[in-house]
């Protein structure tokens, strides 16, 4: 390490933030008063720790010296522009440590920008749009006409939405999106099933579509993110087309494939476009809840991971540059690295191979 480079503040809040520190904690681990370490942290060059210092934090905290040796701030994501589904069930420090994950994302997706020609963002703005009418929508522009959509993280990604994994140990983070510079993001926790997963995809599509520029946060906007990511999986022709007053049960298990939704899902659209009643509605809840299928599925799909990630990661080995690679380049933890994309614990440990011709921007192509 060197300190001839300039110490950043941003970035030893960011990684205190990752590791869900409060300042006092931090200032224990490295035998420092919080006032000391609140004034590293903030943007005032008189603040300057020394190096024996920035090497405590880098161990305190498992984030390397070098990290929080740049000229780059990091961009911190504005948490009023985030969409989180309940804030009453989560603690600040998950907040802030999930928004932490959303700055690593954007720090992740600049590097990948700089290798590779991104596919081009195609999503309309359509606020102030009815979620269904904005399904249909999104459905026509897509050109997905009824069908189901076999995998939501393939086709957010040919649509230019950088999609990352969450490894945050807590349900109460199920998935979280926002618009930064032009590009929109979608963050999934996949300690969730399969089909709950391809649901919070597609609700905070729904946020990224119908709440753009605003607040998305809030009991309305939760409910028409719900009802898009509803309407966007189960068009309404199609719930209808599988209508019957004798449905049961063991009916609704069975139409589960034709949306890659859970039971509850289904059986809560059916009821949303009236083909049940609501005494039917609520007898298919009743049995639904006996089987557990309001928290697991039987028989459920698995859950889905990125294509596009992976497109990078293959191009990169070829060029002899590994994720362990990557990490040192940006100077970041291997596992951070790992959580976001979709590789929990799995890491490449090779050391890089010489390259022997000038980087690329290869175009990668996606299919739906």
């Amino acid at each position: 390490m060197s300190m001839a480079r300039q110490f950043n503040p941003s970035r030893l809040r960011l990684a205190r933030m990752r590791r869900q520190f409060t300042l006092k904690h931090l200032s224990e681990l490295v035998g420092l008063s919080t006032r000391m370490v609140s004034g590293y942290e903030k943007d005032n060059c008189k603040n300057v720790p020394p190096e024996d210092t920035v090497l405590k934090f880098s161990s305190a905290l498992n984030y390397p010296a070098d990290f929080f040796l740049s000229d780059n701030d990091v961009e911190i994501v504005n948490s009023d522009t985030v969409s989180f589904r309940s804030l009453k069930a989560m603690k600040a420090s998950q907040q802030h440590a999930a928004v932490g994950a959303g700055s690593l994302g954007l720090i992740l997706d600049g590097y990948f920008d700089s290798k590779f020609n991104l596919p081009h963002v195609n999503l309309p703005d359509l606020r102030g749009c009815e979620p269904e009418a904005a399904a249909d929508e999104l459905r026509e522009l897509w050109d997905l006409g009824s069908l189901c959509i076999n995998n939501m993280i393939h086709l957010l990604e040919k649509h230019g939405i950088r999609v990352f994994s969450l490894a945050e140990n807590t349900q109460a983070v199920d998935a979280f999106s926002f618009w930064k510079n032009g590009k929109p993001y979608i963050f999934l926790n996949t300690q969730k099933s399969g089909e709950r997963s391809r649901m919070d995809a597609a609700h905070e599509l729904g946020h990224l579509l119908l709440h753009k520029h605003g607040s998305p946060q809030g009991k309305a906007v939760e409910m028409e993110a719900d009802s898009f990511a509803a309407f966007f999986l189960m068009p309404r022709r199609t719930v209808l087309a599988c209508s019957s007053k004798y449905l049961n049960i063991e009916d609704v298990l069975d139409l589960r494939p034709n949306w890659k939704t859970s039971a509850m899902a289904v059986i809560m659209q059916l009821r949303t476009v009236g083909a049940i009643t609501e005494w039917h509605h609520r007898n298919l809840i009743i049995e639904a809840s006996k089987l557990g299928l309001r928290k697991t599925e039987i028989n459920g799909i698995d859950r889905e991971k990125t294509l596009l990630l992976e497109m990078y990661l293959k191009s990169l080995e070829n060029d002899g540059i590994n994720i362990k690679d990557i990490a040192n380049k940006l100077s970041l933890p291997l596992e951070e690295i790992t959580n976001l994309i979709f590789r929990f614990g799995v890491v490449s440990t090779g050391k890089a191979k010489p390259q022997s011709s000038p980087p690329r921007a290869p175009k990668l192509q996606l299919v739906k």
